[in-house]
């Protein structure tokens, strides 16, 4: 038998991330090509290279999946982890606004917040960084969420601020009623949190 002849294929030119910062220091939307087809499509998400060249630096160590219904609130939650924990978060089905509220003690955005909202296949994810408070509510029938974490969950060390706190006075888009744990039901405002010491410092 002839061997077939093997010929070289040049490697294809890969799009990078693209991240785009925004008002609140550290917060970063990422744009990412989409290839679609009759079969769906596919993208490539989170490529470490492209956040190198942007000057930022993500280590993953944990991924996670929320699927969610339609008005589910799950918020507003931060991390007091003394590495920080920043994510990249996505939308892998349905719809949803993520928000992102500055918490961080000296930060020039204190106080703030910013929704993104992110739909399934439109290329769009969000990079987190560490010390802020981070939820969303779904929009869609149901939403899925998947997110990288650059440091593990520390239960001791994970909190939250009411979602609905109104110094903060964050927009959720609902058709309905709220849907929240019994923890977030109940959680602190932001001004209890910073009375009791127990909000992340900004660090430029």
């Amino acid at each position: 038998m002839v061997p077939r002849e093997r010929g070289v294929v040049a490697p294809l030119e890969r799009e990078p991330v693209k991240l785009e910062g925004r008002s609140i220091p550290g917060l970063f939307v990422l744009e990412s090509p989409v290839h679609g087809d009759e079969r769906g499509f596919f993208r490539e998400w989170f490529q470490l290279l492209d956040f190198e060249a942007a000057g930022e630096n993500f280590s993953v160590e944990q991924a996670n999946l929320s699927f969610s219904a339609r008005d589910v609130v799950r918020a507003l939650h931060y991390s007091l982890a003394p590495r920080g924990q920043a994510k990249v978060v996505t939308c892998a089905q349905g719809e949803l606004d993520d928000v992102v509220v500055d918490i961080r003690v000296g930060s020039p955005t204190y106080g703030a917040y910013e929704v993104i909202t992110l739909r399934a296949g439109d290329g769009k994810s969000v990079l987190v960084p560490a010390g802020v408070a981070h939820g969303f509510v779904v929009t869609s029938e149901t939403g899925t969420i998947v997110y990288l974490l650059s440091s593990p969950y520390e239960p001791g060390l994970e909190l939250e601020i009411d979602a609905f706190d109104p110094e903060i006075g964050v927009p959720w888009r609902l058709t309905g009623e709220p849907v929240r744990s019994a923890k977030d039901a109940v959680a602190p405002l932001l001004g209890e949190r910073r009375a009791a010491g127990e909000l992340p410092l900004y660090l430029a």
